[in-house]
C-alpha cells in the first residue's frame, strides 16, 4: 500500500489530502501559517496521515501561492537586468495604463518597476529578428556589468537580449561570464524564448526574482518532510495545470505563479462530464479570493500571457497594469471575495465587501482569534448558513461584528448580513461574467462546478444571475484543489518564436525532445503524449492566435480562420504567417517505490482542524460563553433543523440540515447540506440530489437538468 499526498496552500487555509491506491482519501484543513507556510503544511500532513506509515508515501504534489505572494508583496530577491546596449530603459519606463480609479487621479504615480533603474545594465551586441549577428558581442562589456553587479551585492541576474529567441548564442555567452561572479543567472532563451521584448524581459526578471525563494522553500520543505519520515519525491503544480519536479520548479519558478488555482479547475472538468456537461464553469471560493474559469469540451481555457497584480474590472486584468508574464496558465478571472473578505463602509456610507481579507490571522471575528471586523463568514454564520458543529465558531462574536455595520446602515443585523452575502455573490458573479459573457459565451447551457470552503454556500445565487440551472458540488468540495493534485500528470511546455520557419515539423520535433528531456522520459514511450500548436496571424497584423498544429497548410489556415471568427466575431480570409511554435509533453506520474517495510494502517477517514497547533489560541470575548472551544467535532452531526435566513421565506425559517450521508432522493430548498470542510446552501426554488460518487447536484425547480 502506498499513499499520495496533495497539499494546497491558500491565503487563508492549507488543505491536505492523502489518497491510497484504492482511491480512498482522508483530508485535513487548517489555517495557513504565513510566517512559515511549511508549519501549516506539516500540521495538515500529520493529521491527514493519522496512524499511517509516512515511509509508505510515494509522492507529494504541492500547489503553492509562494511565487504569487512574492510578486504581489515585492518580497523577492534583488535582481539585476542585463540587456542589449540602447535598451536599458525599457524596464524602468515600463507600460503603465491608467485604469479604473487611477484615470481620475491627477497625482497618479506609476508603481515602481520590477528592477530599479540603477540595477539595469547594457552589453554591446545586436542580433536581428532573423537571428543574424549585426554587432558581435563585446565580452568586456559583459565583464564590466558582472563586476558592477557583484560590487552592489546583487546575487540574481536576468539576461534578456534583443531577439535572443532567434539566436541565443550571445545570451549564453553573457550568462557564462556573469556566472563567474553571480550565483543565480537566468536567460530569456532558457526561460521563455518568445517574441515581444518587454514581456519576455519581465518574464525572465520574475523568474530571477522568485527563483531563489522557490529553491530555498522547496529544499526546506523536503527537509521538514524527511523529518516526518516522508522521503517521497515532491512535485509542484504549474500555472498551466501540469506537474513538474521540485528541481524543475525551482529552475523555472515563473511557471508556478498561478499554481494554486490550477488544480481545482482540472478537478472540475471530469465532475462536469460525469454530470453530462462537456462545458462547465469552475467556481472556486476560498477564504481570500474567488476564481472562475471556463471548461469547454472537457478542457480548461489556456492563456499564454497574464498579468500579476494588475488592475482591471471585476476579475479581468488590463494590459499595462501589473507585471506581464508569458507562460502557459489556466485562464482565470479572480476577485478579492472570499470567506475572510472584510465588509466595510466607504466615506459615502455605502456597504463594500473586500478585497481586503482577514486571512488566517486574525481571521473572521467568529474564529475567536482576535479579529473584530465583520467578514463574509461572520455574515453567513448570522444567517444560519454555517454552524459551529464541525468547527468551533462563535455566534456571539459574529453578531457583534455585524452590529457594527447594521447600526450605521440603519438596518437589522440579519439584513446587514444578507446584504454582505448578496454583495459578495454579485462580486463573484462578475468574475463569471468576465470568462463567459464578456468573451461572447452564453453560460446558460453550462454547469457551475462549485468548490472551495465557501463556494457551495454562494454557488446557487451566482448561478441564478446567469440563468444556469445546474450546480455540481463535488465530494470533499472544501479541499477540491488538494484532492485534484494527486491525479496531476507530469508536464513540460516549450515555445520558440521563429517567423515562418522553413521546416516547422522539425522545429516542433526538437521542442518536443527538449520537453521530454525536462521530464526525463522518452517520446517513444506509449504513455507519453505530445500536443503541438502554433501561433498564427494575418500577414501585416501584430498579434496572433494559437491553433492546434497540422502539417496540412489548408487545414491549418481553416483552423486559424475559425479561431479568428470565434475570438473577434468577424469572418476574415487572407495570407497568414506562423510566429511561434509550442509543444506540451505530458506523462502519468508513476509512483516512486515506497519503503520496503509495510506498516498496517487504519481505514481512510476524515480529519479536519480549524487551526494549526502552533497558531494563536482562541481569544474568548469577555463575558461570552460562546467562545470557540479548542477541539472541533470530527464531522457534522446527523440530520436536524436550524433557523436560516432566506428573503423568499420572509426571513428566518426552520430548514432541514443534512449531510451527504443522511439525505436520499431529492431535497427541496430551503435546506442546508453540511460537510466537515464546507457547507452547501440550497435556496428556495432549488433542489439537491445525491449523484453517484457523492457529488451533490443542485437544480433549479421546474427545469430539467440535461
Amino acid at each position: 500500500m502506498g499513499y499520495t499526498i496533495g497539499v494546497d496552500v491558500g491565503g487563508t487555509f492549507t488543505d491536505v489530502v492523502v489518497r491510497d491506491t484504492s482511491g480512498a482519501i482522508s483530508v485535513a484543513k487548517c489555517l495557513s501559517t504565513h510566517y512559515d507556510p511549511i508549519a501549516g503544511i506539516l500540521t495538515g500532513v500529520t493529521r491527514a496521515l493519522g496512524d499511517r506509515d509516512p515511509a509508505q508515501v510515494t509522492r507529494v504534489v504541492h500547489a503553492t501561492t509562494l511565487a504569487t505572494n512574492a510578486v504581489l508583496e515585492r518580497t523577492g530577491v534583488r535582481v539585476a537586468y542585463v540587456t542589449t546596449q540602447g535598451f536599458r530603459a525599457a524596464i524602468p519606463l515600463g507600460r503603465y495604463a491608467r485604469v479604473e480609479e487611477d484615470r481620475y487621479d491627477l497625482r497618479f504615480t506609476p508603481p515602481p518597476p520590477p528592477v530599479a533603474p540603477g540595477d539595469c545594465f547594457e552589453v554591446v551586441e545586436r542580433v536581428s529578428a532573423r537571428g543574424d549577428v549585426l554587432t558581435p558581442l563585446d565580452p568586456g562589456s559583459a565583464r564590466r556589468a558582472a563586476a558592477e553587479i557583484a560590487a552592489r551585492g546583487i546575487g540574481s541576474a536576468a539576461v534578456c537580449l534583443l531577439h535572443a529567441y532567434a539566436n541565443p548564442d550571445h545570451e549564453r555567452q553573457v550568462a557564462a561570464i556573469l556566472r563567474e561572479r553571480i550565483p543565480d543567472v537566468v536567460t530569456s532563451s532558457e526561460i521563455w524564448p518568445e517574441i515581444r521584448e518587454y514581456e519576455r524581459a519581465t518574464t525572465t526578471i520574475m523568474s530571477a526574482y522568485i527563483g531563489p525563494l522557490m529553491a530555498s522553500y522547496l529544499t526546506r520543505l523536503r527537509e521538514r518532510l524527511t523529518e516526518l519520515g516522508i522521503r517521497a519525491p515532491i512535485h509542484v503544480m504549474e500555472s498551466s495545470g501540469g506537474v513538474v519536479s521540485a528541481e524543475l520548479a525551482a529552475r523555472r519558478a515563473v511557471a508556478t505563479i498561478e499554481s494554486g488555482p490550477a488544480a481545482g479547475v482540472l478537478a472540475a472538468a471530469p465532475l462536469a462530464a460525469a454530470a453530462g456537461f462537456a462545458d462547465a464553469i469552475s467556481f472556486d471560493m476560498g477564504g481570500t479570493t474567488a476564481k472562475a474559469c471556463v471548461v469547454r469540451g472537457g478542457r480548461p481555457e489556456i492563456t499564454h500571457e497574464f498579468h500579476v497584480g494588475g488592475k482591471g474590472s471585476f476579475g479581468g486584468r488590463r494590459a499595462g497594469t501589473g507585471v506581464p508574464v508569458k507562460t502557459p496558465a489556466i485562464d482565470l478571472a479572480e476577485v478579492g471575495a472570499g470567506g475572510g473578505s472584510v465588509a466595510w463602509l466607504d466615506p459615502a456610507g455605502a456597504l463594500r465587501v473586500g478585497p481586503r481579507s482577514a486571512g488566517s490571522s486574525p481571521g473572521p471575528a467568529c474564529y475567536g482569534l482576535g479579529g473584530s471586523e465583520p467578514t463574509v463568514t461572520d455574515a453567513n454564520l448570522v444567517l444560519g448558513y454555517l454552524s459551529s458543529a464541525s468547527i468551533p465558531l462563535s455566534p456571539a462574536l459574529a453578531d457583534k461584528a455585524l452590529d457594527r455595520l447594521a447600526g450605521p446602515l440603519g438596518v437589522t443585523r440579519e439584513q446587514a448580513a444578507y446584504a454582505v452575502h448578496s454583495i459578495v455573490s454579485a462580486s463573484m458573479a462578475s468574475a463569471v461574467h468576465v470568462v463567459t459573457v464578456q468573451r461572447g459565451i452564453d453560460p446558460r447551457g453550462f454547469a457551475l462546478v462549485a468548490f472551495g470552503g465557501a463556494g457551495p454556500m454562494h454557488a446557487a445565487r451566482v448561478a441564478e444571475r446567469f440563468g444556469i440551472s445546474t450546480v455540481v458540488v463535488p465530494p470533499y468540495c472544501g479541499v477540491a484543489s488538494a484532492a485534484g493534485l494527486p491525479a496531476g500528470e507530469l508536464c513540460a511546455d516549450r515555445v520558440l518564436s521563429r517567423l515562418d520557419a522553413l521546416d516547422p515539423a522539425a522545429l516542433l520535433t526538437g521542442l518536443a525532445a527538449d520537453a521530454a528531456a525536462d521530464l526525463g522520459v522518452s517520446l517513444s514511450a506509449p504513455e507519453v503524449r505530445v500536443l503541438r500548436s502554433v501561433d498564427a496571424r494575418f500577414k501585416g497584423q501584430s498579434h496572433d492566435l494559437t491553433v492546434d498544429w497540422t502539417p496540412d497548410r489548408r487545414e491549418l489556415e481553416s483552423r486559424f480562420f475559425s479561431r479568428y471568427a470565434r475570438v473577434y466575431g468577424i469572418e476574415q480570409r487572407g495570407e497568414i504567417e506562423l510566429v511561434s511554435y509550442r509543444v506540451r509533453v505530458t506523462t502519468p506520474a508513476g509512483p516512486a517505490r515506497p519503503a520496503p517495510a509495510p506498516h498496517p494502517s487504519g481505514p481512510p477517514g476524515l480529519a479536519t482542524e480549524p487551526r494549526p497547533s502552533d497558531a494563536p489560541q482562541p481569544l474568548p470575548e469577555s463575558g461570552s460563553s460562546d467562545a470557540p472551544q479548542p477541539a472541533p467535532s470530527p464531522r457534522p452531526p446527523g440530520p436536524g433543523t436550524r433557523r436560516a435566513y432566506f428573503p423568499e421565506s420572509g426571513g428566518y425559517a426552520e430548514v432541514p440540515v443534512h449531510t451527504r450521508d443522511t439525505f436520499t432522493g431529492r431535497l427541496r430548498g430551503p435546506a442546508v447540506v453540511e460537510d466537515s470542510e464546507s457547507t452547501i446552501v440550497v435556496p428556495p426554488g432549488w433542489s439537491a440530489a445525491l449523484a453517484p460518487g457523492l457529488a451533490v447536484h443542485l437544480t433549479r425547480s421546474g427545469e430539467i437538468r440535461r
